[in-house]
């Protein structure tokens, strides 16, 4: 029996760290498992935070412009919002205007919570890229920003 002959690879295969997606990814899983690892202490999740956010300084929210806002389906938000509840951070309500409708809230006790979660966050952040200097993280803000707006990334990062 004849033994298959190995196909041979390509001379020129560039290094995976070649690639700036590489670098972006690396930098990216770091600063978020950080943060994931620094809400775990407060007992919420990265996602559960971005939700947080996102109700902050708003009047109650359908849940549809939520899922809109954060780029997610509107089960996922179902979901979130469940956990919350649960965790007694935010309220489901009737909508005043439509009682089929229901509407999301922070309660006293998620409206509390948050400047601690920002205060991790904004660490996060200055214990990651604390190796760049001001001018350098406005560049770095700035092109991340013009690729987000070029690609229409509408989705928040929740993970």
């Amino acid at each position: 029996m004849e033994t298959p002959s190995a196909t041979p690879l390509p001379h020129a295969l560039p290094e995976l760290t070649d690639h700036l997606g590489f670098w972006l990814r690396a930098v990216s899983n770091h600063v978020s498992h950080a943060f994931a690892a620094k809400l775990d202490g407060k007992g919420v999740t990265v996602a559960e935070w971005v939700m947080l956010r996102a109700l902050h300084d708003t009047p109650p929210a359908a849940p549809s412009r939520l899922a809109a806002t954060m780029g997610m389906t509107r089960g996922a938000i179902t979901r979130l919002a469940d956990r919350l509840i649960a965790k007694g951070l935010m309220v489901r309500a009737a909508h005043p205007d439509d009682g089929r409708a229901q509407t999301l809230a922070l309660t006293p006790e998620g409206a509390a919570l948050l400047p601690e979660l920002a205060a991790l966050a904004d660490r996060n952040d200055a214990e990651t890229f604390d190796v760049l200097s001001a001018d350098e993280r406005e560049t770095l803000s700035r092109l991340l920003k013009k690729m987000v707006a070029h690609r229409r990334i509408l989705a928040m990062p929740l993970d």
